[in-house]
């Protein structure tokens, strides 16, 4: 099991008072926390109390009409979208609808299981359902970060990471993450990062291991970690850590927020990662691991500040990152540019 176990905090903790608060006490540490009953006084979640019909008829009190891209998969796919077996598509197709029409598909599956699965991801609500947000707002997010809502019938979203903090609150239904370390990757067989299902990359192996073929899996699966989210329960995963995500019910509903919480400027790891990938990965071994040495020094800071055997005054634009981010930023940019 992980050395790092799942936090569990109750929705009235004093850690959770607000933004602030939630950012020194839970963010910073780099743990997922499961926090139980947070969102129990929701608008939303007081309509599925009802029934499910009721929380997609509260959504469309906010409708404006606006189309999204919607996914509907093969019953005999159980709700798993992935790809096709070869890797060359998808095991699901897409086609925007309003937002009626397809609720009305989603609840024609919870009725009849021989129907087609529906499943509507990332529908930013400022743009489809304004006023969704003010009506069910949680306190300890930013208030520039704008919710997500994830709406269809039983679900498993293959395991991936988000390259942002994210908090997920369970509306209706119930919601099953299953967590691995950033550090189990290599176990984990991951899919090409430019063809995905919906932005990231997935692991091949996690939730339909074959031994044979991803023998290594059976590492992560060790080392995972299994958690259930009923109506008001959240989840706040750092980022790149994955995760599986299974919904149960005929009909659910999940509210998240992604935001960058420790950025100092508007440049992404992510972005680094990738440009290091192409200056980097296919270099000679004992050239990888010289600048290995070099990112664990000046990046990574294995031993500490790179330049602390200098004076402050002394350290150039290392002294202080945030004060000369433009600084470095735009000696990149002219390098990038070749002037």
């Amino acid at each position: 099991m992980l050395e790092t176990p799942l936090l569990e905090f109750s929705g009235d903790d004093p850690s959770l008072g607000d933004a602030e608060a939630f950012h020194g006490s839970i963010v910073l540490g780099c743990r997922p926390a499961v926090i139980r009953g947070m969102c129990t006084d929701f608008a939303a979640i007081n309509a599925a109390r009802h029934s499910s019909r009721a929380a997609l008829e509260y959504l469309l009190k906010f409708d404006i009409g606006r189309r999204p891209q919607v996914f509907q998969g093969d019953p005999a796919n159980a709700g798993r979208y992935f790809y096709a077996p070869d890797l060359s598509g998808f095991n699901f197709t897409r086609t925007e609808l309003g937002l009626a029409e397809a609720f009305q598909r989603i609840l024609a599956h919870a009725d009849d299981t021989s129907a087609p699965t529906t499943y509507i991801g990332s529908l930013v609500a400022p743009a489809y359902l304004p006023g969704f947000a003010e009506a069910n707002r949680v306190a300890i997010v930013p208030p520039s970060v704008e919710p997500r809502l994830w709406i269809g019938n039983p679900s498993t979203a293959a395991a991936h990471y988000d390259a942002y903090e994210n908090l997920a609150c369970v509306i209706a239904g119930e919601r099953t993450f299953t967590l691995y370390p950033p550090d189990a990757i290599g176990d984990l067989y991951i899919g090409p990062i430019d063809n995905t299902m919906a932005g990231q990359p997935a692991s091949l192996a996690a939730g339909n291991p074959d031994p044979a073929r991803y023998p290594r899996f059976e590492k992560a699966r060790e080392r995972a970690v299994t958690v259930t989210l009923q109506p008001g329960d959240a989840l706040f995963l750092p980022k790149l850590w994955w995760h599986q995500v299974e919904a149960k019910a005929p009909v659910n509903v999940m509210l998240n927020y992604w935001w960058d919480a420790t950025a100092t400027g508007p440049d992404t790891p992510s972005l680094s990662m990738l440009h290091a990938m192409i200056a980097i990965a296919e270099r000679p071994e004992a050239e990888r691991m010289a600048f290995r040495a070099f990112f664990d020094h000046y990046v990574f800071r294995t031993e500490g500040h790179p330049l602390a055997h200098l004076p402050e005054d002394k350290r150039g634009v290392l002294g202080n990152l945030k004060a000369n981010y433009g600084q470095i930023r735009a000696m990149l940019v002219r390098a990038l540019r070749g002037s």
